[in-house]
């Protein structure tokens, strides 16, 4: 789907679609806990459907690995691959997009230590063995997702584990968000020191109820807009939560003064598109650093948002692992943009686009539908002008 945007200041009041991050967690801790159990508040999204689907696969007790079809979702991979290593010696897994580009190395080299067998060709990655107590050693500087997978399967086998952390944990937020679903579903995780995670054995998920709270990371867009110029009212959101990009809220603030700023993407990678969409259009400098990490989700998310940004008349600067964004007074816009098949691209195109002088078509915009799928309906009712493009 392509859509056309003709550049509209948005009013209204809008909640955010259930964070995707806290669903995932807690989805999985239900299904390993049985009946009884219950997850209120979720999304229908592409990711969150993924996940769904992989539990219930990993439940289904036969004979053969389970074939494990993971979309799009880089956390339902990289959660459940330790998953499947514990309970059922493994698993095939499969997924579209970049997401079997993704590097998978820190579980590799743990699973070179471990005895653990794994091949990757044509897009499938299959593991086979079985995980055992004992210290595993992961960088923290890479994604803290293969922290929480390991933190999902340790406790489920018959001795007790560590988690050493060989440099400094980045997105630690992320992890916190694990620890509280664990804890909410009876598991018992422990930090001994700055560095290691002391994970006792032969635990059980324990049924519970909980609900999925407001997603920060696509409130982030909204905000986005109201940093250039929109009126939004966002409800439902809990400013006590631990998602991490609940950081939002003071980075808008601080965008929102004139003046030059840098900003740290290491615990919050997620926030670089809204972040960036803001940057585009303040008196001031900005520096989002730190950012390596943009590089292989979806897209390539500095490249992506240099390429769109610049395309609507922003002044962007791509360096490997930072981007340098030289405020203007508003966009010129009359472009067509690819949201190369990420989310958070259209999503950041669509908060640029209400400070456009002219439309801005958006190609592939549907991709929203990964993270939320009624962001256009949102968009609509707040006063965004989109039409469907159906020019050559």
């Amino acid at each position: 789907m392509n859509l056309t945007i003709t550049p509209a200041r948005l009013a209204g009041t809008v909640a955010p679609p259930p964070s995707k991050s806290q669903a995932h967690r807690y989805l999985i801790a239900a299904a390993l806990a049985g009946e009884g159990a219950a997850v209120h508040n979720l999304a229908d999204s592409q990711d969150i459907q993924a996940t769904r689907r992989c539990m219930s696969e990993l439940k289904t007790f036969c004979n053969h690995l389970p074939q494990l079809d993971c979309g799009e979702s880089g956390s339902t991979l990289r959660f459940l691959i330790p998953l499947a290593l514990a309970l059922r010696g493994g698993g095939v897994f499969t997924g579209q997009g970049r997401l079997m580009d993704r590097p998978q190395t820190p579980y590799f080299q743990l699973f070179d230590e471990k005895g653990i067998r794994y091949r990757q060709e044509n897009g499938v990655l299959t593991v086979e063995g079985r995980l055992t107590p004992g210290v595993y050693r992961l960088p923290g500087n890479i994604s803290s997702q293969f922290v929480t997978g390991l933190l999902y399967a340790l406790p489920l086998l018959d001795g007790d584990s560590e988690i050493i952390l060989t440099t400094a944990l980045e997105s630690r937020s992320y992890v916190d968000m694990t620890l509280e679903a664990l804890g909410a579903f009876g598991v018992e995780v422990l930090w001994s020191g700055e560095n290691i995670l002391s994970i006792p054995g032969g635990q059980k998920y324990v049924p519970a109820e909980v609900r999925v709270e407001a997603d920060w990371s696509q409130a982030a867009f909204w905000l986005a807009a109201n940093c250039l110029g929109s009126e939004i009212i966002l409800k439902d959101l809990n400013s006590g939560s631990t998602q991490g990009d609940r950081a939002v809220s003071r980075c808008a603030q601080m965008l929102s003064k004139p003046g030059n700023l840098e900003i740290s993407l290491s615990d919050c990678p997620d926030l670089g598109p809204p972040l960036a969409a803001m940057a585009a259009v303040r008196q001031g400098g900005t520096r989002l650093v730190n950012a390596a990490r943009l590089r292989i989700k979806e897209s390539d998310r500095l490249a992506a948002i240099t390429a769109v940004l610049n395309a609507m008349g922003a002044e962007v600067e791509e360096f490997p692992d930072s981007l340098s964004i030289r405020g203007k007074d508003g966009l010129a816009g009359g472009c067509t943009v690819d949201c190369r098949n990420d989310h958070r691209i259209a999503m950041m195109a669509a908060a640029a686009a209400t400070r456009c002088r002219e439309p801005v078509t958006l190609l592939g915009a549907e991709c929203v539908a990964k993270s939320y799928p009624d962001f256009w309906k949102h968009y609509r009712l707040l006063g965004g002008i989109a039409h469907e493009y159906l020019g050559e």
